[in-house]
């Protein structure tokens, strides 16, 4: 399986930059309190779209030599994502006042680019390595 592992990256590349882009909007609409981002048909590609994400990380998971997780940065980066999805859900719809759900949102998009810079440089610091290698 490893012959495919370009195309898997590439849709897991994709497929972070979609799921990203998505929250960030839909969380813009609910901060100025739009109805669309509540719609069932976005709530679908939202899920659709992070349905393809967590197929394309475990096949990729699957296919990598152990070695390359061994300074556990994936652990670090699926346990940020607990906190990503739970900052998401309190952002998108259980947040009781607009402060706290426009906090979640804020929060979550900043654990979203540490996810991202953990992904990017294999190193649990993400974007803060260089600062303190």
């Amino acid at each position: 399986m490893i012959e495919f592992y370009p195309q898997i990256r590439w849709v897991h590349i994709l497929a972070v930059t979609l799921s990203g882009s998505l929250f960030a909007l839909r969380g813009l609409g609910v901060l100025v309190g739009a109805r669309w981002p509540q719609a069932p048909l976005v709530r679908y590609l939202s899920y659709s779209i992070d349905t393809v994400l967590l197929t394309a990380a475990l096949m990729l998971v699957t296919i990598l030599p152990a070695a390359l997780f061994a300074n556990h940065w994936l652990t670090v980066k699926l346990g940020l994502l607990v906190v990503y999805v739970v900052l998401g859900v309190l952002a998108l719809r259980r947040g009781r006042s607009p402060a706290l759900r426009a906090g979640c949102y804020g929060a979550a998009l900043l654990v979203f680019l540490m996810i991202v810079g953990i992904a990017r440089m294999h190193h649990p610091l993400g974007w803060l390595w260089p600062w303190f290698a």
